[in-house]
């Protein structure tokens, strides 16, 4: 559970958000914050944001009174960790197995909710995130690549295109019936937005650990 003083930043920052934004694209995603009670984020309700992200023309040494001919200006990005692990009564081995079969993630993971691998390139696969906070319906997708495993040890990934992220997930022996899962999950924010990422990491942490608990009771029974 949070603290109160960390509840109430991340209870801030998630109004901040929510009373400025109308319509546009987070993290390099598409998401919906509209009637439809859906994220979405607009840069134009955000003057400051809005000029660093683009450039206003001028002309003759004066400011053009026609905003025109804006050039995109790459903004810069950082990447925000967020790394949860837990002991589990099961094998390395069998807690590798169950965790490298991508399309039962759903099953324990509470905030994603489909994982479809494609059939022609078992490597990458389609993953659907849906979950409700701060009275908000949060809905991502994106594409990913799982990179090359090492057996009993290590899966990781990295996304093509969608919510831009990359993790890993890391397997310690204990002993013969039981092991250490260390999840670490990666995501690129611009570096103007690094303060709210920041304050929202104690939820996506509660978040990544609910469902490291519920992949424990899963592996048992895998």
């Amino acid at each position: 559970m949070f603290s109160s003083s960390s509840s109430t930043t991340i209870a801030a920052a998630a109004t901040y958000i929510s009373t400025r934004t109308q319509n546009v694209t987070l993290f390099g995603a598409s998401p919906t914050w509209g009637r439809s009670s859906s994220l979405s984020l607009s840069l134009r309700p955000w003057p400051s944001l809005y000029r660093l992200f683009f450039r206003i023309p001028r002309a003759s040494g004066k400011r053009s009174s026609v905003l025109t001919g804006f050039r995109p200006v790459c903004p810069l990005m950082e990447w925000q960790d967020c790394t949860v692990k837990m002991e589990i009564d099961v094998p390395a081995s069998v807690a590798y197995n169950c965790y490298s079969d991508r399309e039962a993630i759903p099953r324990w993971m509470p905030f994603i909710s489909t994982v479809k691998i494609l059939e022609d390139k078992p490597d990458l696969s389609r993953w659907s995130l849906k979950y409700k906070a701060f009275g908000r319906d949060i809905e991502f997708s994106w594409l990913a690549r799982n990179m090359q495993p090492i057996p009993n040890q290590k899966i990781h990934w990295r996304s093509l295109e969608g919510l831009p992220n990359r993790g890993a997930v890391r397997f310690y022996p204990k002993g013969p019936s039981s092991c250490t899962v260390e999840l670490t999950v990666s995501y690129e924010v611009p570096q103007i937005l690094t303060p709210v990422a920041s304050a929202l990491q104690p939820f996506l942490e509660n978040l990544l650990q609910r469902g490291l608990e519920r992949f424990a009771t899963f592996a048992k029974s895998y």
